[in-house]
C-alpha cells in the first residue's frame, strides 16, 4: 500500500476526502470551512475539499453550534453520514442539549429502529488563548453513554481512526489537539510540535476502542492521550537512561475503553501513572484510576498516581499556561517516586 508523510491536518483531510468520494452521504459542516482563499477551517483541515466537492457537501454555516449540531443530528437520522466541525471544541457548551440528549440517546429511545450516524471533530487543547479556548473536554462525552469517543495523537492514528468514525453507525466525539495538527496548509500554532508519519495512501479504518502501546516496558505503566503522549514518551526515553522501564499506552479512545490491555500492563508492571492535560478533579483519568483500583487491586505496587492540569481555568499568559500543562519533567519526576529510584 503506497504512503506518504503527512501532517495530522492532512491526514484528516485525507480521510474525508476518501470517505467523501466513497459515500455521497458523507458531507461536511461547519464555520468557515469552505471559503474559497480561506484558511479550511480554524485549523486549515477542510482545505480545498470545497473546490473538489462543492459548497453543497462542504457545507459553512452560521455562527451557531446549536445549529451546527443540531442540523447534524436530523442529517444522520435520515441517513446521511455528516462531519460537524466546532471552530474551538469549548464552544460545543453551546450544543450540549444536541449532543447529550439527542445524539446519544436517540438509538435508545427509539429501541434501535434510529441511529445517528454523524460525527463531531473538535479542536482541543491549550494554544496560548486562554479559558474559553483552551480546554481538554474529554470527560464530559465519556461521561455520556450512547457517544464513542476517540482522540488520536498522530497523523496514521488520526486517519485511521477518523474513518472508522465515519463508517460507525453511533455518534463519534472527535478530539484533535490543536498543537499536534501540523503546520502546512497556511496556518500553524507557534508550540506545534507538528508530528508527521507515514500515511497510507489509500482508506483504512482503526477500530474504535482500541489503545496502542507506543513504548513496551516493565517498570510501570504510564497512560496518556493526545499530546500528554508526546511528553510520556520523552520522560520515557530520559528514564531509560536512569534504568527505568516505562510503558506508554496511548490512550485513543477513551469510549469504548480496552480495559483488558490496561489490566494486562497492570499485572506486568504493578504500577500505574495516568497523565492528562484536563483539570484533575473528574478527568477521565479519575475514572481509569478507580475503575484499574477496581479490577486491577490485587496486582499494584503502589498507589495509582496522576498529573493533570490544576483546577483552575486555563491561562491566557505564555508564562502561566506553560506552567499549567503537564510536562515531561513532572512525569520523570514521579515516575522516579513511584518507582524508588
Amino acid at each position: 500500500m503506497p504512503s506518504r508523510e503527512m501532517t495530522m491536518a492532512e491526514a484528516l483531510r485525507d480521510a474525508m476526502r476518501l470517505a467523501m468520494r466513497e459515500d455521497p452521504r458523507v458531507f461536511l459542516l461547519g464555520e468557515d470551512i469552505g471559503i474559497p482563499g480561506g484558511f479550511g477551517g480554524g485549523f486549515t483541515v477542510t482545505l480545498g475539499l470545497s473546490e473538489e466537492f462543492g459548497h453543497e457537501r462542504v457545507m459553512d454555516t452560521p455562527i451557531s453550534e446549536i445549529a451546527i449540531v443540531g442540523a447534524a443530528v436530523g442529517a444522520a437520522m435520515v441517513g446521511m453520514r455528516p462531519i460537524a466541525e466546532m471552530q474551538y471544541g469549548d464552544f460545543v457548551f453551546c450544543a450540549m442539549d444536541q449532543v447529550v440528549n439527542q445524539a446519544a440517546k436517540m438509538r435508545y429511545m427509539s429501541n434501535g429502529q434510529v441511529s445517528v450516524p454523524m460525527v463531531l471533530r473538535l479542536p482541543v487543547g491549550a494554544t496560548r488563548r486562554g479559558a474559553q479556548h483552551a480546554q481538554s473536554t474529554e470527560a464530559y462525552f465519556m461521561h455520556t453513554p450512547g457517544l464513542k469517543v476517540v482522540c488520536p495523537s498522530n497523523p496514521y492514528d488520526a486517519k485511521g481512526l477518523l474513518l472508522a468514525a465515519i463508517w460507525d453507525d453511533d455518534p463519534v466525539v472527535f478530539l484533535e489537539h490543536k498543537l499536534l495538527y501540523g503546520g502546512k496548509g497556511g496556518r500553524k500554532e507557534k508550540t506545534s510540535l507538528d508530528p508527521v508519519a507515514l500515511v497510507p495512501e489509500e482508506a483504512y479504518t482503526l477500530p474504535l476502542g482500541s489503545l496502542a502501546i507506543r513504548r513496551e516496558g516493565t517498570d510501570i505503566t504510564v497512560l496518556a492521550n493526545m499530546l500528554m503522549v508526546h511528553r510520556a514518551m520523552q520522560a520515557a526515553a530520559e528514564l531509560a537512561q536512569a534504568g527505568i522501564s516505562a510503558e506508554v499506552i496511548d490512550v485513543r479512545c477513551l469510549a469504548p475503553l480496552d480495559w483488558d490491555m490496561l489490566i494486562a500492563s497492570v499485572r506486568k508492571t504493578n504500577r500505574v501513572l495516568i497523565v492528562e492535560e484536563d483539570n484533575l478533579t473528574g478527568g477521565w483519568g479519575a475514572e481509569v484510576a478507580a475503575r484499574l483500583g477496581e479490577l486491577a487491586f490485587d496486582h499494584l505496587d503502589a498507589p495509582i498516581r496522576r498529573i493533570a492540569a490544576p483546577d483552575v481555568p486555563v491561562p491566557t499568559a505564555p508564562a502561566l499556561e506553560n506552567a499549567y500543562l503537564p510536562h515531561a519533567e513532572r512525569i520523570t519526576e514521579v515516575v522516579r517516586e513511584m518507582v524508588g529510584r
